[in-house]
């Protein structure tokens, strides 16, 4: 394994970031989350506005944030829908904050930001169902939201990868896009890259296994195909699909996996694979340049699928 400069400054830094809480794994796995997103995310760009709410469904207060790309109106505004990654069991606003409000200025769409509930205190599907009720949500009050309910698209990342997939194919028929960053798409972790890359960098086997076990307790024995994507047969409502895989990551070779899966269904997928990254690259701005570049990237995607022409 060969890495750059760039990376190994990143690997250096992460390794010096101490255990917050070593005898909860848990709390231990969200607050470094926290911390390499805060120390390593850079500078966060300025938004037009980011409202927060509550969303009342039947039993439950889902939060989300809405944010304005910045020089927008919001009037009948294209809108992506993100679900952030974190292994089921971490992350957060403050988490993908920097992530988001690039992709909202860099599309110049409106992004709606899904604080679902996590894992172990909340299992498969209660984390799916607030993704999947939110994006109905979005679409039937889009008049109200100053969305145009027509040109909404979808974007996960890591675990929220695997969340997006399983919505597009409960609802992929009112989204005109999904872009999957380095998902995470098998409970198994039994591919040649896990093999490679099991401890690490930034992932590492152990901490997937336990993981796994706390979002989807019945997966070892009664997989979930909604739970565990790399399992999905049915992709009619998915629409063109965008993925990016890093090489150096430990779910590089599920994520290439599932886009054949994709493809084998007649799904338009385009895979774009990101040399010499790692996972989570997306959080490394202030390091890596290839954070805009990704960025670029997903907005250049996006204006094929939406009326928006971008800035």
């Amino acid at each position: 394994m060969e890495l750059t400069s760039s990376i190994t400054q990143i690997i250096s830094h992460l390794e010096k970031i101490q255990s917050f809480n070593s005898q909860d794994p848990l709390d231990d796995t969200r607050k470094y989350l926290e911390t390499m997103t805060l120390q390593l995310s850079g500078k966060k760009e300025a938004v037009t506005m980011i409202e927060e709410m509550n969303i009342l469904m039947d039993d439950r207060k889902i939060p989300i944030r809405i944010y304005r790309p910045k020089g927008k109106s919001i009037e009948k505004s294209s809108a992506i829908i993100y679900i952030h990654g974190g292994w089921f069991i971490a992350g957060g606003f403050e988490t993908h904050d920097a992530v988001v409000r690039k992709l909202a200025n860099t599309t110049g769409s409106t992004v709606i930001f899904i604080d679902y509930r996590l894992a172990p205190e909340y299992p498969f599907p209660a984390g799916l169902n607030d993704c999947i009720d939110i994006s109905k949500w979005v679409v039937d009050n889009a008049e109200s939201l100053g969305i145009d309910k027509d040109q909404i698209g979808i974007i996960g990342d890591s675990a929220g990868g695997a969340l997006a997939a399983s919505v597009s194919t409960q609802i992929g028929e009112l989204l005109k896009f999904q872009i999957l960053i380095y998902p995470a798409a098998d409970n198994q972790l039994n591919t040649k890259s896990w093999k490679t890359y099991e401890n690490g960098p930034v992932l590492n086997k152990e901490g997937g296994i336990q993981a796994w076990k706390w979002y989807h307790p019945e997966g070892a024995d009664r997989p979930n195909p909604l739970a565990v994507p790399i399992l999905i047969k049915d992709f009619k409502n998915t629409p063109s699909t965008l993925v990016l895989i890093a090489e150096h990551d430990a779910l590089r070779d599920e994520g290439e996996e599932l886009s054949q899966h994709m493809k084998d269904a007649g799904i338009p997928v385009r895979i774009s694979f990101y040399k010499d990254m790692v996972h989570g690259f997306m959080h490394m701005g202030e390091i890596l340049n290839e954070v805009q570049k990704a960025t670029d990237e997903m907005a250049a995607f996006a204006h094929q699928h939406l009326k928006t022409t971008g800035k």
